[in-house]
């Protein structure tokens, strides 16, 4: 018998404290991410791309299913999403559900999500959805896939026959999670009934510079991780590292266990649990100041650029990709061959088109979302319409579309010489595609600042020849602790090793 499947999604991180909120539009215009879409032609949208659904798709297919779209939307993290935004993408969702049910029966639903979604009125935002579906659709299996930066509620793990995150940060695994959700899906379905469930929250916050699965101390994490899900009867183990920006109860660490017994599932949880609690002290990561990050890629010498992360205006984590404290700092330390990736201005990079290549003019640049922008004197270099492909192991094959975009120059009085990457549009700086598309060939810069907390890391790192992660102004902070929490579970702490709880 062909099984019958339904495909959608419906992605975002957000920031309670984030400067902008996330509005209906910019699920419409997403930078380095297909658009919305919803019923005939979606999966041909996303089919190739780096998108987990895309992986789904393609194991489903392989498999010889039956295949209804739903609706897709993915907007760059900011703010809460709001209500206008939620009601009418989950309308989308469910009414192509309704009408696949209304064509005949379903065997299983698989959504592609992000798991750290707050709407306005809804702080767990994914739960809701999944209320929704469910309400619509019954017992019908359902599995998810998840970004590992999920804030992993009780009411996503109950309404999901299993989830998978993604197992890699920087997220070069995207694809792979979503086929692995999909195969999950068609074991829940070959086995006619539900696996069992367990569920485990950490203490305390990991914070986002200490997240990368490429190195410690994250690392050995995820190889225990491995070894805890091929134990006998476990069909999944579920690590989800947290985002510690978002300001509602389930916030932070945890992970989910599917297994054939509930014996198999607890045993699988409490020991990820236990491992991450006995190294709490190995995820406090140093942090260098603006000022010091500069005078120390100055320093540098050999092939390759030194590369800066402007963590604390991560688009991927809420930033507006607005904020110049590095780039002021650059100035100041007459910075010879730096390019900065990049500063979010629509209004600048429409000044620069006006003006055309060649032209030098003043900019009032940055500063849109934090009401500090940078008085500079610049040269345009180069303009484009800011349409590219990604070629990055993170995002390959995915549009990217920044609006105009401007390459300036930014030469001060008395020395120095530091390149700008002015768009119309934000998106993380994770893809070498970002710059080459106006003409910059990043492994042959002296200093990259790269406006990225961690994913820069898989197409960058190989050819840096070092990487120092930076504490500029900006709100994606490096130490969660800092901000105005009000409605955290009791218990949970804000740094390792720090014994205040909320």
């Amino acid at each position: 018998m062909t099984l019958r499947l339904a495909l959608g999604g419906f992605l975002h991180e957000s920031h309670s404290f984030a400067p902008r909120p996330t509005r209906y539009q910019d699920f419409i215009h997403p930078g380095g991410f297909p658009a919305l879409n919803a019923g005939a032609g979606l999966f041909d949208i996303l089919r190739g791309t780096s998108v987990p659904l895309a992986g789904a798709l393609r194991e489903a297919e392989a498999a010889g299913a039956a295949l209804v779209p739903l609706a897709w939307g993915f907007a760059n993290p900011a703010g809460p999403v709001q209500d206008e935004a939620f009601e009418r993408i989950s309308a989308l969702i469910c009414a192509e559900l309704s009408k696949a049910l209304d064509a005949g029966p379903l065997d299983g639903i698989y959504l592609d999500l992000h798991g750290a979604a707050v709407a306005d009125s809804y702080p767990d935002m994914e739960g809701e959805l999944l209320r929704r579906v469910r309400a619509i659709a019954g017992d019908v299996p359902l599995t998810i896939s998840l970004d590992p930066h999920c804030n992993l509620t009780p009411a996503m793990v109950e309404r999901a026959d299993a989830l998978s995150p993604f197992r890699t940060y920087p997220h070069v695994d995207m694809p792979e999670a979503g086929a692995r959700a999909m195969r999950l899906l068609l074991a829940r379905i070959a086995r006619g009934k539900p696996f069992a469930r367990a569920f485990r929250q950490v203490d305390f916050f990991i914070p986002l510079s200490a997240q990368c699965t490429m190195m410690p101390p994250m690392a050995p994490v995820l190889e225990e991780r491995a070894r805890l899900g091929q134990a006998e009867g476990v069909a999944e183990l579920g690590f989800c590292f947290g985002f510690p920006y978002a300001d509602f109860a389930d916030c932070g660490v945890a992970m989910a266990a599917y297994a054939d017994t509930s014996e198999q599932a607890e045993a699988a949880v409490e020991g990820l649990r236990a491992f991450i609690a006995a190294r709490e002290a190995s995820f406090a990561a140093p942090i260098l100041t603006a000022e010091d990050a500069v005078a120390t890629a100055m320093k540098g010498q050999g092939a390759g650029p030194v590369v800066i992360a402007d963590t604390q205006d991560n688009p991927g984590g809420g930033g507006h990709g607005d904020t110049t404290g590095l780039l002021a700092e650059l100035i100041r330390q007459k910075a010879e061959g730096a390019v900065v990736c990049l500063i979010n201005d629509a209004e600048s990079a429409a000044a620069c088109h006006a003006a055309g290549e060649g032209a030098r003019l003043a900019l009032s640049l940055g500063g849109k979302s934090d009401g500090a922008p940078l008085e500079v004197t610049a040269t345009v270099l180069k303009l484009t319409d800011g349409v590219f492909t990604l070629t990055g192991p993170m995002g390959a094959g995915n549009p990217g579309n920044l609006g105009p975009c401007a390459l300036i120059q930014v030469a001060p009085q008395g020395g120095g010489d530091v390149k700008v990457m002015v768009v119309s549009r934000k998106m993380q700086a994770l893809d070498q595609a970002i710059l080459r598309h106006v003409g910059i060939a990043p492994a042959e810069c002296r200093i990259l600042v790269l406006k990225s907390s961690v994913h820069f890391r898989a197409d960058f790192q190989p050819i840096a020849r070092e990487v120092i992660v930076a504490a500029a102004p900006g709100p994606v902070v490096a130490d969660p602790a800092v901000l105005p929490f009000r409605h955290l579970r009791p218990g949970l702490r804000l740094r390792p090793m720090d014994n205040r709880a909320t």
